[in-house]
């Protein structure tokens, strides 16, 4: 706690003590203000403007040190003043005084409170930014709630002063004005409680109601505003209940649970069934890396007693054995399984016409109009390319286009140090080829603390990646039948000779082409959604990675749940997605897994934490395996077992992190996995072992 700090503590508990000590408190009472009513009354006849002034600063002072008594305040301000003037002058001193009591909670708690709980205070900072000026004006009506309750409570959140202000007096109003009115009737009183009867709470409770209320009213005229060019449009009978566009992890999921409720559903698919997870990304690519694992393995056999284990690599049986793994996966996603669970599937491309029709237009070129009650654009997204100047003229690869290979490149450059640039690249080296990856940032896996990137980097050079962090790409050049990538680092440019260009800097949601521009649904990076994933027209919903703000095939299943049952429950019950405990694993040798914060996210958000960390070196299993690498790292809140996050890199980290899942998303603690038996002897017991060093 710093000295202004210190300082203003001890002058506000000054004036806490000095109040109790001498008993100031005697002349905030009904007693003493019904019997100095004459007199304050005769003062403020001689010197109006003294009082008023004396009043003002008395009353602020009162409520920002949260002292009892200013009811008694606001009584007496109708008894002296009038219900007018009084009225005016309770109102501004009532509310300055909150804003400063607000203020000193905010200076004094918030980062005490931001460290210990920065990830909740950080959703509740959303919602106040979103909401808060309702619930501040519902909470201000209603008496029941104290006054000076919410001015702390408030300064915790980030609601600008200014806000507070205009609201709190705002809310406060008609209170005060009961108060003040009572106060001018100050001789009829003889007790507090007969200020406030049944009826008059109640009334003050439905007032409270009424900005709740208000702003549902205020949706359902939006919603009827958004809908009013299209109301001509809006059938009396419906084809079907839903209609889902894109057959990938979203809408498969979508279309399922759909189908499980009997709800009558279309399923409308434009290129491949499964989407990119199937075919192009998730499938594709772990069958590519258990091969280049198994190759390095080989290579290293020595390693396992093995003194010497020949094999010829022939990369196009490697794509073809590829190829036949996603054509093993693809019943679970066929037309004939989703036929048989009750989903009518159909292949084409869709097109919103308004908000409630979806054309289907059919590779021979027929259409089809379907009229729904709710539409799920579940159309995923792209591997996104660069413009760099020469990129079109050489020719690069995607994780969409990369499966089509059948010739290995001796020479493959890879653009991108995310996830899926380090996984393909070490699986190319591992197989042969002379790998370089370029990186803009400073270190590859930016989102893994430093420690992470900097062992990421390793493995893949000791596979024979050359890492190039720091490096911008400029442009592409050919001389002859040589290609080039040109990059840049601390101003000298550098070209770097492929044979292959993989381009793996990220993903772009699909947003074109299916009539959102002539809706008017907005669109950023992503289709823009509230809470529930319903779009402007809370009809239309999105899920999966057009959606964001993740791109995982099981986070756009955990979505697609939600865009089921709020679009066809919606108008009954809806529930707010949950992204709470979301993990996900980078599969490069060793494997990097996360749910929760990591150190970076933690001093970022300002949450307070303390790391615990097990070297899996240390395991039995492991060192049995040859894998003794690697580590399980969580950090907890100070002094307590309550998990914030977990990264584990290592053999199997994937599979590893699935305990730790479950005990974050059902408030489990480390004694509780403590706790547990685990087999022996397993890469498991690294969760209990980390457990262990915690306790």
């Amino acid at each position: 706690m710093t000295f202004k700090k210190i300082g203003l503590v001890l002058l506000l508990a000054l004036g806490v003590v000095a109040f109790f000590a001498l008993d100031l408190g005697r002349f905030l009472s009904l007693d003493y203000v019904k019997g100095a009513q004459d007199r304050f009354a005769e003062l403020y006849a001689q010197h109006p403007a003294a009082v008023l002034g004396s009043y003002f600063g008395i009353y602020v002072l009162v409520t920002a040190l949260s002292l009892p008594g200013a009811v008694i305040m606001t009584l007496a301000g109708g008894a002296i003043f009038g219900l007018l003037v009084g009225t005016l002058v309770v109102s501004f001193a009532s509310s300055l005084g909150a804003t400063l009591a607000m203020l000193a909670a905010r200076y004094l708690l918030r980062e005490g409170v931001q460290s210990r709980f920065g990830a909740r205070l950080a959703d509740i900072d959303k919602g106040i930014a979103r909401e808060g000026a309702f619930y501040l004006f519902t909470l201000r009506l209603v008496p029941l709630f104290p006054f000076f309750v919410i001015n702390l409570l408030m300064g915790l959140t980030k609601m600008k002063a200014a806000t507070f202000y205009w609201v709190s007096q705002l809310g406060m109003l008609a209170g005060t004005v009961v108060y003040v009115n009572a106060g001018t009737q100050l001789a009829r009183i003889d007790s507090l409680q007969g200020i406030l009867s049944p009826g008059l709470l109640l009334s003050f409770a439905l007032l409270g109601i009424f900005p709740l209320i208000a702003k549902k009213i205020v949706d359902l005229v939006k919603a009827r505003r958004v809908y009013a060019p299209w109301a001509g449009r809006k059938p009396r009978k419906f084809d079907r209940n839903m209609v889902v566009i894109g057959a990938g992890a979203a809408g498969l999921v979508t279309a399922y649970i759909a189908a499980a409720v009997k709800a009558r559903v279309t399923l409308v698919e434009s290129h491949k069934m499964g989407g990119d997870c199937l075919n192009y990304g998730c499938v594709p690519s772990k069958a590519l890396i258990k091969t280049a694992t198994l190759a390095r393995q080989m290579r290293h056999s020595a390693a396992y007693g093995i003194a010497r284990a020949e094999f010829t690599l022939d990369f196009a049986q490697v794509m073809e054995r590829v190829a036949g793994v996603v054509r093993a996966v693809e019943p679970h996603d066929s037309v004939e399984r989703y036929t048989g669970l009750g989903v009518d599937v159909q292949i084409g491309r869709a097109k919103i016409v308004d908000p409630w029709h979806v054309q289907i237009t059919k590779d021979d070129g027929g259409t089809q109009v379907l009229a729904t009650r709710c539409i799920v654009i579940a159309t995923g997204a792209r591997p996104f390319v660069p413009p760099l100047p020469g990129i079109e003229e050489v020719g690069c690869l995607t994780s969409d286009t990369l499966w089509g290979l059948r010739e290995q490149p001796r020479r493959l450059v890879v653009l991108g140090g995310g996830p899926i640039g380090c996984e393909l690249a070490q699986a190319f080296a591992r197989l042969g080829s002379q790998v370089t990856q370029v990186e803009m940032a400073p270190r590859i896996m930016i989102r893994e603390d430093e420690d992470v990137s900097a062992y990421a980097q390793q493995a893949l050079q000791a596979d024979g990646v050359t890492v190039l962090t720091g490096h911008k790409a400029l442009r592409c050049e050919q001389v002859g039948e040589e290609k080039f990538l040109v990059v840049e680092a601390a101003g000298q440019e550098r070209r770097l000779p492929f044979d292959a260009l993989l381009c793996a800097v990220g993903r772009v949601a699909r947003l074109q082409g299916f009539g959102l521009e002539e809706l008017g649904i907005p669109v950023h990076r992503t289709v823009l959604t509230d809470d529930y994933l319903q779009t402007v027209f809370p009809n239309i919903l999105a899920a999966g990675d057009v959606a964001g703000p993740y791109q995982f095939t099981h986070t756009a299943a955990h979505q697609a749940w939600y865009a089921a049952v709020n679009g066809l429950f919606g108008g009954f019950k809806k529930f707010k997605a949950d992204y709470s405990v979301i993990p996900w694993c980078t599969f490069i040798d060793p494997e990097v897994a996360r749910v929760g914060l990591n150190e970076q996210e933690a001093r970022e958000k300002g949450v307070a934490f303390e790391v615990t960390r097990y070297g899996i070196d240390d395991l039995d299993r492991a060192i049995a395996d040859s894998a003794a690498h690697g580590w399980v790292k969580v950090l907890t809140v100070p002094g307590k077992d309550r998990i914030l996050g977990v990264t584990i890199v290592g053999a199997h980290a994937g599979e590893l992190l699935a305990e730790f899942v479950l005990a974050m998303k059902h408030g489990l603690g480390l004694n509780k996995i403590l706790g547990i038996i685990h087999t022996y002897p397993t890469l498991a017991e690294a969760n209990k072992y980390v457990a262990g060093e915690w306790k």
